[in-house]
């Protein structure tokens, strides 16, 4: 009658009330010993090479030595309370705290990378992360970053924030650019906010100022700038030029020390051979 015997339903059914069971057991026996357990040590990871914030003062924060945290029971410590003390940190960009069987508490810490720091009009220092956001300064740590200053009007609250003026963004995407290539951040090291809200570049080898304008086509501008550096200064020297004006996208201008003459070079951003014209007054880099 039927195709399938009934014992075999019945087998079924009971090794999966075998296996339920046995899972309760086992959660139970793991909680009671859980409960049972105290915390042995506390042990604190926090990778890179920037020190903001280091094991001491993660030890002050979750008071592991204040609050005697070792030789407390483990269902006595709120690990997400613990979480939550260090990411109130502003230089702390992500926590996570567990515990193993053996009592051992483990912190792992994220720190805020920043990229730039930036001293605004208004005297307030305070770093750009590599997302954008406002963080302090640190009393135990200098990063060496890109420095902006000038006529900077974005303020700073003392907390981890986002950008509100353009000009703030503007730093923040030059710097950001700047920092992931080698060369440019070997070569670059202030960006300086004029009275006009133009960006202009320090360079760590010459005397001149790099007019970068704004923000936009950064690729194009430092590819021109290659350009100049490669084909023209080579035949003029470092110091010629006071200025050197990346603000048109199809030409590299260049103001001279010399009774400020102004040299104009057409530059293509792959341009491999150099042409003097009009008595070296104006330089023009083509293509072959």
């Amino acid at each position: 009658m039927f195709k399938k015997p009934i014992w075999r339903y019945i087998l079924i059914g009971f090794a999966w009330v075998t296996c339920i069971s046995g899972l309760v057991v086992l959660m139970s026996f793991i909680e009671v010993k859980k409960n049972s357990v105290v915390c042995s040590k506390v042990v604190i990871y926090i990778p890179g090479n920037q020190y903001f914030i280091d094991k001491d003062e993660v030890d002050h924060i979750l008071g592991v030595t204040d609050n005697g945290l070792v030789g407390l029971k483990l269902e006595n410590i709120n690990i997400h309370a613990l979480e939550n003390k260090l990411k109130a940190n502003p230089f702390i960009e992500f926590a996570k705290v567990y515990n193993d069987m053996d009592g051992v508490i483990t912190v792992e810490i994220s720190q805020r990378q920043p990229i730039l720091r930036v001293m605004n009009r208004f005297d307030q220092d305070f770093y750009i992360d590599q997302h954008g956001l406002k963080i302090p300064l640190s009393d135990n740590f200098t990063a060496k970053v890109l420095v902006a200053n000038g006529f900077v009007d974005e303020l700073f609250t003392n907390r981890v924030d986002s950008l509100h003026t353009d000009i703030a963004q503007q730093l923040f995407r030059t710097a950001d650019f700047i920092r992931k290539d080698s060369l440019w951040s070997a070569q670059i090291v202030q960006i300086y906010v004029n009275q006009d809200h133009e960006l202009e570049l320090i360079p760590r080898v010459g005397n001149h100022r790099i007019l970068l304008g704004n923000s936009d086509s950064l690729k194009v501008k430092f590819d021109n700038l290659l350009a100049f550096y490669k084909q023209a200064l080579p035949q003029v020297g470092q110091d010629t030029y006071k200025t050197i004006n990346l603000k048109y996208t199809n030409q590299v201008v260049g103001i001279k020390n010399e009774n400020l003459k102004t040299d104009t070079a057409k530059v293509k951003p792959k341009a491999d051979s150099v042409k003097k014209a009009n008595n070296n007054t104006n330089t023009t880099l083509t293509n072959h």
